[in-house]
Order: structure tokens, then sequence, then C-alpha cells
């Protein structure tokens, strides 16, 4: 039995496709404590981020919002619960383009 082999997909330049509007100056996600941070051994957030937007930084985590998938996985994986996490306001955000 032939199985058909699955087309390689570049997760990169599928994300290149979607557009992201930024709502400066008021990030959707936030880092309640960045003690919080500092003592997560394990920094789930940083791995899982599928956007990337998590970084570890000397002092601590960094988190730069813009181009997020809205997806909500860093607030489910961060065992701490030190983010605040919210959808954009109307008409910011992710915006899809197939879809």
């Amino acid at each position: 039995m032939n199985t058909p082999s699955l087309p390689v997909v570049n997760v990169e330049e599928k994300l290149f496709q979607n557009r992201y509007r930024v709502d400066a100056g008021r990030p959707h996600i936030r880092i309640r404590e960045q003690a919080g941070c500092r003592r997560c051994q394990t920094k789930p957030c940083i791995v899982c981020c599928p956007a990337g937007c998590w970084r570890l930084e000397e002092d601590g985590v960094d988190l730069v919002v813009d181009g997020c998938l809205e997806c909500g996985t860093c607030r489910i994986v961060c065992a701490g619960g030190n983010i605040d996490w919210n959808y954009p306001r109307g008409g910011f955000g992710i915006l899809f383009k197939f879809g």
C-alpha cells in the first residue's frame, strides 16, 4: 500500500502571508510581574509560542505582541498564571489572509 507523501510546509512563509494591525500602546498580552518569570524554571511560553513573541533576555522574559496569532497557548502553558491575556480590541490584531 503506497502512502501519499505530505507536502512540505514552511511555517514562516505561511505566517508571512498574514497581516497584523498593531494597537500602539495597548498590548493585549502583558507579563504581570517579571519576578514570576525569573522564578519559572522551564519558561514554556518561550518554547510553545508559534509566533515567537516570547524571548529569553538577560533580565527576564521579553514579550513582543506584534505578530501574535492570538492562539492563547502562552496563557495555557504558564503554570504560574503570570500572563494577563485578552483579545485585541476590534479591528486590531492578526488578520488572517486565508480565513
